[in-house]
């Protein structure tokens, strides 16, 4: 295939690690679903909402503190801990009371939850598009292997395998973690022991969405922050989580890593239909591998 471009050995490590550092958001963003997914078998559409508050909030925060490296900070902690905060709400009003209901309903109903999130961000941040940048110390370019990469990009791959980690740890090696991988066991056996399973899922529910927080704050200084932002990442994020393997946190990291990879690799060989190859690769996932390709925990 002649697409009439010359590729560098430079060129395909730029778009490697680009590539890469897209996978790591995504990831982030994922990984909160996943949680979801696996502890209340909650089809969560609404978690893209949640990620498009989280860049809103993160450029008001930014923009309260003046900016630069303070501002970007304190929105890289506070819009998670806002994005948190709502996602409580939300469960202790509605979701507490529809655990037990069909999974298309709670599908119907996050989809219908993401409509009034996304009217509220509107009436909130009005529909211009907004943008951060990022503090003076993840600005410019760094070499690596010959190629320029943004230092941005190279906190996000960073990052991206401490939030792994950390939510290894906090699943298998403290208690409320363990209590709550029982809980998406066996719910009805972890309240005959006295445990308060109400409290456990709110709180699944909450760990979840903070990380869509978190994602939509980290995207923020790489484009623009916008209305339907969310459509996007919502039906990205579901296809990584399909091809992981249901709730399988390490499934969202591969899924992750194919499809930010694919498509960064699409763009740099194919750009006119950059947008194909990513699908392509979950397909043939899907085909080799109908469950996924890690142990689902349904």
């Amino acid at each position: 295939m002649d697409t009439g471009h010359t590729f560098t050995l430079a060129a395909l490590g730029s778009q490697f690690f680009v590539g890469l550092s897209r996978a790591m958001i995504l990831f982030v963003v994922t990984s909160g679903l996943s949680f979801v997914l696996g502890v209340l078998r909650v089809p969560n559409v609404a978690h893209g909402s949640l990620y498009m508050i989280g860049a809103f909030c993160a450029f008001s925060v930014s923009k309260l503190f003046g900016g630069g490296s303070t501002g970007f900070w304190l929105g890289l902690i506070l819009s998670p801990l806002i994005v948190a905060l709502v996602s409580l709400v939300a469960e202790r009003v509605l979701f507490c009371h529809l655990y037990q209901r069909e999974h298309l309903m709670l599908l119907l109903f996050t989809f219908a939850l993401s409509l009034i999130l996304g009217d509220l961000v509107k009436l909130v941040w009005g529909a211009e598009y907004r943008s951060i940048m990022a503090p003076p110390v993840l600005q410019g370019f760094v070499t690596v292997f010959g190629s320029s990469f943004p230092r941005y990009n190279l906190f996000l791959l960073l990052l991206g395998p401490l939030v792994a980690i950390g939510i290894w740890l906090f699943t298998n090696k403290t208690k409320l973690g363990k209590i709550a991988k029982a809980a998406a066991v066996d719910r009805e056996m972890v309240g005959a022991v006295g445990i308060n399973v109400s409290w456990v899922f709110a709180f699944a529910f909450v760990f979840g969405c903070f990380f869509a927080g978190l994602g939509g704050a980290l995207v923020a200084p790489t484009g623009t922050i916008a209305l339907g932002m969310d459509h996007n990442l919502i039906i990205e994020a579901f296809l990584i989580v399909t091809i992981g393997g249901l709730g399988n946190m390490w499934g969202a990291m591969a899924g992750s890593l194919i499809f930010g990879l694919t498509q960064s690799f699409g763009i740099l060989f194919w750009p006119q239909f950059a947008i194909v190859f990513p699908y392509t690769a979950v397909v043939i996932v899907l085909l080799l591998r109908p469950k996924g390709m890690l142990k689902s925990v349904w």
